[in-house]
């Protein structure tokens, strides 16, 4: 069940770094519009895009200016990592399938035998 809610967390985030790609190439050309820019939890603020240069958090509240083809290198990098992550769970939960079946199999033939 761990395993599971695990490979869930993970296509959620990988949904969300899919969907934010996605915006990213409406902003590249978005300077001088009018978007809606979301504070947190369905909260979204107007506001006029006055650049496409973003600012970018790349890790250890480390935030540098990225153009917006940088910044989905990095989404990129990311979606890869996350991909890598979910192929390691399912080998895992194949895994935990197997040894399952072996003590299922070995648990019946005891009861065959006595």
């Amino acid at each position: 069940r761990n395993l599971q809610q695990q490979i869930q967390a993970v296509e959620e985030s990988l949904a969300d770094l899919r969907t934010l790609n996605l915006g990213l190439d409406e902003i590249e050309n978005s300077v001088g519009k009018d978007i809606l820019a979301p504070l947190g939890r369905g909260i979204f603020v107007e506001s006029k895009v006055i650049s496409n240069k973003l600012t970018v958090d790349v890790g250890n509240k480390t935030f540098v200016k990225k153009s917006v083809p940088e910044t989905k290198q990095i989404i990129e990098v990311q979606i890869k990592k996350l991909n890598e992550i979910g192929e390691e769970l399912d080998k895992k939960i194949e895994e935990v399938n197997e040894e399952v079946t072996k003590i299922i199999n070995e648990a019946q033939e005891v009861s065959e035998d006595e």
